[in-house]
């Protein structure tokens, strides 16, 4: 049985079945040959093979099997269900594939050439995988550093961007690859050199998003990208056709279509709302955009969805990355020692009241001022100097000296923070301390609907939420029309279709890559100017229903200044 750690470290996750057997049959709607050569480079207990190859057998097509795994006890058994099969047929190696499969550093971004001694490159007829998830800084600094030099890795990524480079190395000019990955790479900034590799190196033909659907037991969402190897980097792309799926319905109420399992909804030609069992899907079919501008997202947009969203953007002004920076929240990197809501609990010892400040949170945030009162409160060690931040004198501050000095093994764990010459008991990120009492838009980084709330009380902001502040008076109404913009139904709609990016029951990300590319109307414009009164309004109400009445008046003025009409439920 796989544990969570296991899981965690090697990236183990086992294919199902079904899931296999859907991937074979779409990798094969594009193979005509007689014979092929199939390649896993993570094997695993041998899921994907087998599948490929009873799908081959179906078809009378000869093939021979080739698969690579580091651990003995998987590869054991890949070895044992593979009875069915010719052993002539199937070749299972105990060893890394990414150690085996050699390129050419001068040609990486371009093409790849030439046989290695082992005459894996440019070997494969067809790549069927699911590859490791893992993040690479979990492997080790010395195994990252070597994955780094060999396939010219910068930052952080995950461990399946270098399977994918070994395993284009690996497949035929014009061999098709079929692979299961999580679906970060398809909207995220961190994944634009994964789109821009698979771009350059593949006719793209299928794009399936399987969203929340939990295929896996895995807390990855996963994807399937199936292409064609280029001949070379010049060739254009027909357009690829893409499919998502995704449970959550965001409370839709309407007909549901009956489906035996996720299979059958992905195998019919048809988008729309369907169920399985208990459970609702939402299906998406629709052409592939791939945006090559910088930082862009790959666009998974039905033709109504990419007329809706160009609408919008065609009536945007500017960006909210256009006007201000976002910022994440404070860093503590020991937040059980600086945060709590039981500081009065210490009694005497509660250290002075000057350095504890009230913190807005993922816990405690809401929109429209209807908050509850803010319990936590953070220790924050630092002030602002002549417009500098500047940490305590600590022998000023005995009581917080001593709460510190309980927890001083803890906090001098921060090697970090000391090699910077920082003192021990600072915050990593502590900010700007002038910022905090200026007015600012904060944000829960993971929500199931959007929380932009407008703070003028000073209050410091976690490292689980963002935030936007304005540093001049004339700002502040620019502000409270992102607010109003942000937490409309509309651009939750946009958010979703745009940056596709929701996690497990419909929870969505909010990322700063995503809120500073959220459109913004004419600021200067009359209906700017409606929507602005109306969110000072609902920040300064308190009664549900009335909040409800304007939170509809505001969803009209927002679908006016962007030219379409006004969303009262989402669906």
């Amino acid at each position: 049985m796989e544990t969570k750690e296991l899981i965690k470290n090697t990236g183990a996750t086992f294919t199902p079945k079904g899931l296999a057997d859907y991937l074979s049959s779409r990798i094969l709607c594009y193979v005509n040959k007689k014979a092929v050569t199939v390649l896993d480079p993570a094997c695993g207990d041998g899921e994907l093979l087998l599948s490929m190859g009873e799908h081959l057998s179906a078809r009378n097509i000869d093939f021979t099997l080739n698969g690579y795994d580091l651990n003995e006890a998987y590869l054991s058994l890949a070895n044992e269900r593979s009875y069915q099969f010719d052993k002539q047929k199937t070749n299972l190696i105990n060893g890394d594939f990414l150690e085996v499969v050699e390129v050419n550093q001068s040609q990486l971004a371009l093409n790849f050439f030439g046989t290695t001694r082992n005459g894996i490159n440019e070997s494969a007829d067809i790549v069927i995988a699911n590859p490791p998830y893992v993040r690479t800084q979990i492997l080790g600094t010395a195994q990252a550093q070597l994955l780094a030099r060999k396939f010219n890795l910068k930052g952080r990524v995950d461990l399946y961007y270098p399977f994918l480079i070994a395993m284009t190395a690996s497949l035929k000019k014009g061999g098709i690859i079929g692979v299961i990955t999580s679906n970060r790479y398809l909207s995220t900034k961190s994944g634009e050199s994964v789109r821009k590799f698979l771009n350059e190196h593949y006719e793209i033909l299928e794009i399936v998003d399987l969203g929340d659907t939990k295929l896996f037991d895995a807390a990855v969402l996963p994807a399937i990208f199936i292409g064609k190897k280029k001949e070379n980097v010049e060739e254009t792309s027909n357009a690829a056709k893409f499919i998502k799926i995704y449970e959550e319905l965001n409370g839709y109420k309407g007909a549901l279509k009956p489906a035996a399992d996720i299979y059958d909804v992905l195998n019919t030609p048809d988008s729309g709302y369907f169920s399985v069992d208990a459970k609702k899907y939402k299906k998406t079919n629709g052409v592939l955009m791939c945006q090559t501008t910088k930082g862009h997202s790959w666009e998974l947009l039905s033709d109504s969805e990419s007329l809706w969203v160009n609408t919008i953007d065609n009536n945007a002004s500017c960006f909210v990355g256009d006007l201000f920076k976002v910022r994440v929240g404070i860093k503590t990197t020991a937040d059980k020692v600086f945060i709590s809501d039981e500081w009065d609990k210490l009694g005497n010892e509660k250290p002075e009241s000057d350095l504890l400040k009230d913190l807005i949170s993922q816990e405690n945030i809401g929109r429209w001022g209807t908050t509850a009162k803010a319990t936590l409160q953070i220790l924050y060690p630092h002030y602002s100097k002549d417009g500098n931040k500047t940490t305590i004198d600590i022998e000023q501050f005995p009581r917080a000296k001593k709460y510190f000095e309980k927890f001083e093994t803890r906090l001098k764990e921060r090697k970090y923070l000391i090699d910077a010459g920082r003192k021990w008991f600072e915050i990593w990120v502590p900010h700007n301390p002038d910022y905090w009492s200026l007015p600012k838009l904060v944000f829960p980084d993971i929500s199931l609907s959007p929380r932009f709330f407008f703070d003028e009380g000073g209050k410091l902001v976690n490292g689980n939420c963002y935030w936007i502040v304005a540093e001049k008076k004339e700002s502040v109404d620019k502000l409270l029309l992102i607010q109003g913009i942000a937490n409309s139904k509309l651009m939750t709609k946009y958010h979703d279709l745009v940056f596709n990016n929701k996690l497990y029951s419909g929870r969505r990300r909010y990322f700063t890559q995503y809120v500073e590319k959220y459109p913004l109307p004419e600021y200067n414009s009359l209906i700017s100017k409606s929507i602005i009164k109306i969110v000072k309004e609902l920040n300064a109400e308190n009664n549900a229903n009335k909040i409800s009445l304007l939170e509809e008046q505001l969803e009209i003025k927002v679908a006016e200044a962007f030219g379409v009409s006004p969303i009262f439920k989402l669906d």
